[in-house]
């Protein structure tokens, strides 16, 4: 490094924000790593995949793929205190579109993340209602039985479907903004905006709370439910393993690609984070804390989660055996002997072999514990169905409510912190943003730029619209943005310069399990993953479950498949985030062209004559 390029980077070294301690750098990274998914995806994946069997493909992914991948950007980040478009650009022109992918995935997850938070506000309001409102269905019109429509399905389905979301019966049928969803998605922007304000200087300070907070909550949680009965049996589902799940390839394709963004890779977050570093910082430290800690957390939230959800299976369980003991007990007139819960088989057996005709004519529930654990979601499922009945089944109902949906509300505001750095940081460095402009009012502009477009989540169609963006914009341009990165670090900037930089800022060389993943074993995995997902996507056209009050099976979801304009914009999903790779390359080499001709054609000495000969 000759002394011009030392003083310009002590320069910028000595303008650049920085954090206040390194506590504040590694809670910040760890809340953007920490998420959503951690809580609503991956214990729904280790029920599905065989309990235990599914951490063996998981801590395999983390090992070959997530940390060498997050060791990578946070050291390229710090190294060159950049966000990912300077990152990129200064590495080699032609990957300048490689920022910008990044800048552009992080906009648009960030649109329809905040849509969640907005939802999670909503359900924290309620909360503080006695009974909470979607404990029971809504009185009709005439105040003379329930609303049809919760009848049909349940207090809990209503509440979210029809109370929050009004959704339309398909995606075609867009539906009115929902006034109650704009201003709580209005709040929710007002709060990242308020923890936004000044940079680093603010959102260090917020995430002393929204990263520690959710592991206070976990950690009543857990306390609370290892006390209620049917715990062991959700501990025992979730820990089982499956050995024979193993056998099916989707269940690796699923580790991989759950590792890989619950880390939060590829979204130019990380690198804006670790650009606020001293150069002379521990990288591969800070990367093995937070991608272990990430991990810690996934297993630690499944504990009570799925003590929760066996204490509500065993709940639906007794509800169903008392419903066959009300009927028992009045088609057979018994009296002085009660039927319970704990003679039930017994009865049942003695009434099933002494009247068998009548016991089949009552038309019995089939109450099968295993059927109840069977019941499992994900997503928006699991946080605003399947949790929210099980909160009302226990007691001090609203403490509990209130304490997840804060907790959940911690988790999701500290991951739109890296969202939005990972825009505004990029924007900054490249000096896009007009002097005359504050950051403090472009930061605001932003936000209130990003609330008018995510206003579309708000109409009555917005869940279905929330599910594709979270489908397709958060799946395939990050694989695709991943690995062009480490082939930029690995072939382009080159391995050898890269250790250096490494040995320059931590004192040691990158050890062999480094060097080995990040040349062959992280990007072949990236490559596979890419590749898998295409053909498995490719062999199905996509569908979606609709909401229809008036369809035959309902309550049952209606499967229906996008129609082609809509299947269009999933399309244009995947591809607009990276399509500014090749173009930016592509403009990039058309101007050295463009260079190279003219200077071949200046270095010509009869250049000028044959250009005079041709005007003749």
């Amino acid at each position: 490094m000759d002394k011009e390029a030392e003083s310009a980077e002590q320069k910028e070294s000595t303008e650049r924000p920085k954090w206040d301690n390194k506590v504040q750098y590694l809670l910040t990274c760890i809340g953007f790593a920490v998420g959503l998914g951690n809580v609503w995806r991956f214990p729904y994946l280790c029920q599905i995949y065989g309990g235990g069997a599914f951490l063996i493909p998981y801590l395999i992914a983390l090992v070959l793929e997530g940390l060498p991948l997050l060791h990578m950007e946070l050291a390229i980040g710090q190294r060159l205190r950049m966000g990912s478009v300077g990152v990129w650009n200064s590495i080699s022109p032609y990957l300048g579109g490689l920022g910008v992918a990044s800048l552009v995935v992080s906009f648009l997850v960030g649109l329809f993340y905040n849509m969640i938070l907005a939802w999670v506000l909503w359900y924290f309001f309620h909360s503080f209602q006695s009974p909470l409102p979607w404990r029971d269905c809504p009185l009709n019109l005439n105040h003379t039985g329930y609303v049809t429509e919760c009848e049909k399905t349940s207090s809990v389905n209503y509440f979210w479907y029809r109370e929050t979301l009004n959704i339309t019966p398909d995606i075609q049928t867009s539906g009115s903004l929902q006034w109650w969803l704009v201003l709580c998605l209005a709040s929710a922007w007002c709060l990242v905006y308020i923890c936004f304000i000044r940079g680093i200087e603010t959102i260090g300070k917020a995430t002393y709370v929204t990263a520690t907070f959710p592991y206070l909550v976990l950690t009543i949680f857990l306390v609370r439910a290892l006390t209620l009965s049917g715990a062991a049996d959700g501990l025992i589902y979730l820990f089982t393993p499956n050995w024979e799940t193993l056998k099916n390839p989707q269940v690796w394709l699923d580790a991989a690609t759950q590792i890989f963004f619950s880390l939060s890779l590829a979204f130019g977050g990380l690198i804006a984070f670790s650009s606020y570093n001293p150069q002379k910082n521990d990288c591969e430290r800070d990367a093995v804390i937070v991608g272990c800690v990430n991990s810690f957390t996934s297993i630690y939230a499944s504990i009570p989660i799925f003590a929760i959800l066996g204490f509500k299976a065993n709940e639906d369980y007794n509800d169903c055996r008392n419903w066959n003991i009300l009927t028992l007990t009045n088609a057979f007139n018994i009296g002085d002997e009660n039927i319970t819960l704990e003679n039930y088989d017994d009865w049942f057996h003695y009434l099933n072999t002494t009247n068998p005709s009548v016991v089949e004519s009552l038309d019995l529930k089939t109450c099968n514990l295993q059927t109840f654990l069977d019941q499992s979601a994900s997503g928006t499922g699991l946080a605003f169905i399947v949790f929210t009945e099980a909160v009302i089944k226990m007691p001090g109902s609203q403490v509990w409510a209130v304490l997840f949906f804060i907790m959940l509300f911690s988790l999701g505001l500290s991951s739109m912190f890296g969202n939005l750095e990972g825009v505004l940081t990029p924007l900054l460095d490249l000096h896009m943003v007009p002097l005359w402009i504050p950051k403090e009012i472009f930061t605001g502009l932003m936000c209130l730029t990003s609330f008018a477009v995510a206003l579309i989540f708000t109409m009555g169609s917005g869940n279905y619209w929330l599910e594709i963006f979270n489908s397709y914009v958060g799946s395939v341009p990050l694989l695709i943005i991943a690995f062009f990165e480490i082939i930029s670090v690995v072939y382009i900037y080159g391995i050898n310069r890269f250790n250096d930089d490494i040995e320059w800022m931590t004192g040691r060389r990158p050890n062999l399990y480094w060097q080995v993943t990040w040349r062959f074993i992280s990007p072949f995995m990236l490559f596979v993953v890419f590749v898998a997902y295409v053909v498995i996507s490719a062999k199905q056209r996509p569908t979606y479950n609709a909401w229809n009050p008036d369809y035959v099976h309902f309550p049952l979801a209606e499967v229906l498949h996008y129609p082609e304009w809509v299947f269009a914009i999933c399309v244009l999903l995947c591809t607009l985030p990276v399509i500014s790779i090749p173009l930016v390359a592509g403009y990039k080499f058309s101007g050295f062209l463009k260079k190279y001709i003219m200077n071949r054609h200046n270095q010509n000495p009869y250049a000028n004559e044959l250009t005079n000969d041709v005007e003749l």
